[in-house]
């Protein structure tokens, strides 16, 4: 079943590797016994002692909740407008009264939405037989209110009050005369679904409920219904114990008990969670051991079959496809169906000897390509009926005696021929290019000046001196002319234009025509498949040129123009995004 290259088992990586994690694991799984042997003692303690300080955090930041909202409390009983609105308020014109009522008003609301555990705000003032609150404005004064907290205020000493099944906070503001009663008592109501709310986030699981209690007061807040009974329970164990108990069994069910005291506010909060939901994960201890580690025996198992599989084995192909390699063998690719990075590695290597076979081959067919290529581009440089043309054109102009279009013309035709009859170099510039292009336009303008007009224009300047190969845009104009211009009844119409971007240098020549769709995929597949049998010989071999030459992406692209006819795109990369091509 395994199969080892010549070398020693002690060698290989399967081995090595197998040991490695022998190593590796067997400290794991001590360790592991360790640790939860050490987090089944100290689990339950751990969870008791982060309650509890969660808990404490809690009532410590009521309190300094609470600190504030008395702040802003006798900051309203020393309000210079409140107090002159209670001293003075028979004196005072209907407008002032309104003025200053709604001053308080707005104080009180501003009050009210400055801490979410605020649900009103109210002035008591009896001297203006008004109750002022953020929620409901002035209404009527409320002399059971009034007299009920003014009371309460001075016989308590507790920093909250329980009343009407809410948490309130209450200041009076004294008269001169201590046998007087208060000026007016400010008055804040608690809201009671906000600090019931407050109270779920000790809910860390289901089952676990929390409520605040007031042990001097019989105030009593549940964060759900579902924790009466326990409540219950707990106010009866503390009322025969005479101190908080830690735990409490209800119908054959332990809870455990977690609290904190705030004697600041006079308040306890409580949570609970039943201690089968804390023991439930620690009381498998033992059998989770026993199957960790079966499971760490059965990941060596695993771990070496795999390591196998997934690494020795494809390290063996790989090696045997090397020695193929070596051998002169590269018709044999290895076969790996797996997309991992063996896969990566083989397709890699297959592409390399893809590669290497190019390579070998490329000298011999690219010398053949570029024969052909030179010799369709010496059977191109003279076209004969552009020939007979010409000299036509030489004739017409010799019978009416245009001696000066004579000697223009033999001047571009001489310049023409030259050009391409030149073999010194295959690399030209942009520039000379283009203005042997535009010389061969100038002519065909002779013959055809009123029926085709010709959009030429000029190269760029920063694109004049990039060299390109010969011949590659004339015989391209040539072949508007012969296939499109030549053959349509009305005006026709060419365009050349240049353009470039960060990496390619782009010359577009449009035609007008007819050109049918059938007949543009027809010369698109020809560019594909240059091996067709098919007359368009010439744009066939400016394409493979460019291809043969630059980087992938150039070429000839053939498209449908904006003037109906062929539109071809005549493609060079640029090297590295540079203008040296």
């Amino acid at each position: 079943m395994f199969k080892t290259p010549a070398v020693s088992m002690g060698n290989t990586i399967f081995v090595r590797l197998a040991l490695i994690y022998l190593i590796v694991i067997m400290p794991i799984i001590a360790l592991g016994l360790y640790l939860y042997n050490w987090s089944y003692n100290n689990a339950s303690q751990d969870l008791s002692r982060a309650t509890t300080t969660q808990l404490a955090y809690y009532l410590e930041d009521l309190s300094r909740e609470m600190e504030w909202m008395e702040l802003q409390q006798y900051d309203i009983l020393e309000d210079n407008e409140l107090t002159r609105l209670a001293v003075t308020w028979e004196m005072m014109s209907n407008v002032e009264r309104r003025s200053g009522l709604n001053h308080i008003r707005q104080r009180l609301t501003s009050f009210k939405n400055s801490s979410a555990f605020i649900k009103n705000v109210y002035v008591h003032v009896r001297s203006a037989h008004k109750t002022v609150s953020a929620l409901h404005g002035v209404g009527a004064f409320n002399a059971a209110q009034y007299e009920h907290f003014r009371k309460v205020t001075a016989a308590e000493d507790q920093r909250l009050i329980w009343e009407g099944n809410t948490l309130h906070l209450s200041a009076v503001r004294l008269s001169a005369s201590k046998e007087e009663k208060p000026l007016f008592v400010v008055q804040i109501e608690l809201d009671r679904e906000k600090l019931r709310h407050s109270l779920q986030q000790f809910q860390l699981y289901p089952e676990s409920q929390s409520f605040l209690l007031s042990q001097s007061t019989g105030f009593v807040l549940l964060s759900d219904e579902k924790a009466t009974p326990i409540y219950e329970s707990y106010a009866s164990e503390l009322m025969s114990l005479g101190e908080q108990p830690e735990a409490l069994q209800i119908n054959g069910e332990h809870y455990h008990l977690d609290q904190a005291y705030s004697e600041k506010l006079g308040l306890s909060v409580v949570t609970y969670l039943p201690e089968a939901t804390v023991k439930r994960p620690l009381n498998k201890f033992y059998s989770w051991a026993w199957l960790f580690a079966v499971a760490s025996l059965a990941a060596v198992i695993i771990f070496s079959y795999s390591t196998y599989k997934y690494i020795h084995k494809p390290l063996l192909l790989l090696v045997q496809g090397f020695r193929r390699m070596e051998g002169g063998t590269l018709d044999i690719p290895i076969q790996h169906e797996q997309k991992d990075e063996f896969g990566y590695l083989f397709h890699r290597f297959n592409h390399m000897l893809r590669k290497l076979n190019s390579l070998i081959e490329q000298d011999f067919k690219q010398k053949m390509m570029m024969q052909k290529a030179e010799l369709k581009q010496l059977q191109s440089q003279i076209n004969p009926h552009f020939l007979y043309n010409s000299f036509f054109i030489l004739n017409s102009l010799s019978k009416t005696g245009d001696l000066e279009r004579i000697e223009q013309f033999t001047e571009m035709l001489g310049e023409y021929f030259r050009f391409i009859t030149r073999n010194g170099e295959d690399f030209v510039t942009l520039q000379e290019e283009v203005h042997h292009s535009r010389m061969y336009t100038e002519i065909q303008k002779l013959r055809f000046s009123r029926r085709i007009r010709v959009q030429f224009d000029v190269v760029p300047s920063e694109l004049a001196s990039i060299r390109v190969p010969r011949l590659i845009l004339q015989p391209i104009i040539e072949n508007a002319y012969e296939h499109s211009l030549e053959k349509a009844t009305e005006q026709g119409q060419l365009m050349i234009t240049f353009g470039q971007d960060s990496t390619s240098l782009r010359i577009t020549v449009e035609n007008s025509g007819e050109l049918s769709v059938e007949e543009l995929e027809r010369l698109q597949k020809l560019l594909l498949y240059p091996d067709l049998p098919d007359e368009m010989t010439g744009m066939i071999n400016i394409h493979r040129r460019l291809q043969l030459c630059y980087a992938e992406g150039s070429g000839l692209w053939l498209s449908r123009s904006r003037l109906n006819g062929l539109r071809v795109d005549i493609v060079i990369q640029l090297q590295g995004g540079t203008k040296d091509v």
